[in-house]
């Protein structure tokens, strides 16, 4: 089973393949005896467990939110660089990994909510600086809008933005917030109903039937060995059906309203690969998605009065090809929080 590896083909995936509703089950019963030990702690929720790996000393503490098919160990390059001048927390969104399946819908808020609680029952004070790649993005920014308290700092990593043109398939694109329902955000809850339990294939390739994508072969052994078996729980595509059927909702309603200066003098770091990559094969020209996409990238940069935008030459997992990059990034928000300084 392939799984996404970013937001433009976890979209596509969705599109063009329906998920089949087969065996519900949860993450940690697919995993059975074969799991690894996870890093972290397993943190009870009060229904459901959320894995957090938190290394390293100082403030403020670092918290990394992932994009979608990504797990917390997907950033041990990064997090081993950050670990090294301050405290630094990665994590598994419910379903992924050792993270057990939760709440539904898997709204931005019920995501931002889980961590939160998370972090405040392993005594990790904030505020924290947010670093948020791809979906991870926009997941932060809502985390900001709703606890502005707990932010001390952010960093953008080649992260989605509302009006993002994606490819659906048969050549078709869309953009984020299009297919958005105008449906009325949830509460969050911690509770866990039988409806929220994961409804996925009654079978999933085992790891040793996986093939592992180049790009992961900078992780460290052990790591490598963990993708192909997080990659295999079938958990996870439950999680992400309800994380991009509703993430539209935040897309569009951003898109409706300005957003310049939306997170005041916070300090933000948006880090940009320097070349999108597209080709003519799509209903635009690739020339067209490029410009869209800086100019997408330029808005992020305009969210806060304190921001800086830095173009990285790397691909869009940077966490993987650029860690050295992000790290600096990373440093550089902390150095500011610390010094009350400005960009």
């Amino acid at each position: 089973m392939k799984l996404i590896r970013d937001l433009a083909t976890a979209l596509n995936s969705v599109c063009v393949t329906a998920i089949t509703l087969c065996l519900a089950v949860s993450a940690a019963a697919a995993a059975g005896s074969s799991a690894p030990a996870p890093p972290g702690k397993l943190v009870d929720l009060g229904g459901h467990k959320l894995h957090v790996n938190c290394t390293g000393k100082g403030s403020p503490t670092v918290v990394i939110e992932n994009g979608l098919g990504d797990f917390s160990f997907d950033w041990t390059l990064v997090q081993n660089k950050v670990a090294a001048f301050t405290r630094v927390c990665s994590y598994d969104r419910a379903g992924y990994a050792w993270s057990e399946p939760g709440p539904k819908p898997r709204t931005f808020a019920q995501i931002n909510m889980e961590l939160r609680d998370a972090l405040a029952k392993m005594h990790e004070p904030g505020p924290y600086v947010l670093v948020g790649h791809s979906y991870g993005g926009p997941v932060i920014r809502n985390f900001a809008a709703m606890y502005a308290s707990d932010v001390a700092g952010m960093v953008q990593v080649d992260a989605a933005f509302e009006g993002m043109r994606v490819g659906i398939g048969g050549g078709k694109t869309m953009r984020l917030g299009a297919d958005a329902k105008g449906r009325a955000i949830p509460p969050a809850r911690e509770t866990m109903k039988d409806s929220d339990r994961p409804a996925v294939h009654a079978a999933a390739e085992s790891p040793a039937e996986q093939q592992l994508d180049a790009m992961y072969r900078v992780l460290p052994s052990e790591q490598q060995r963990w993708q192909l078996w997080a990659q295999a729980l079938p958990a996870m595509e439950d999680a992400e059906g309800s994380q991009m059927e509703w993430s539209g909702e935040y897309f569009a309603k951003w898109l409706a309203t300005p957003q310049d200066g939306s997170l005041g003098s916070l300090p933000l770091v948006v880090l940009t690969r320097a070349e999108g990559g597209y080709d003519n094969s799509q209903d635009v020209p690739g020339a067209q998605m490029e410009q869209e996409r800086k100019e997408g990238q330029a808005k992020l940069a305009k969210l806060s009065s304190n921001s800086k935008q830095i173009v990285v030459h790397s691909g869009h997992n940077m966490d993987l090809e650029a860690p050295d990059d992000v790290a600096a990034a990373v440093r550089l928000v902390v150095e500011v929080v610390r010094k009350h300084d400005k960009l």
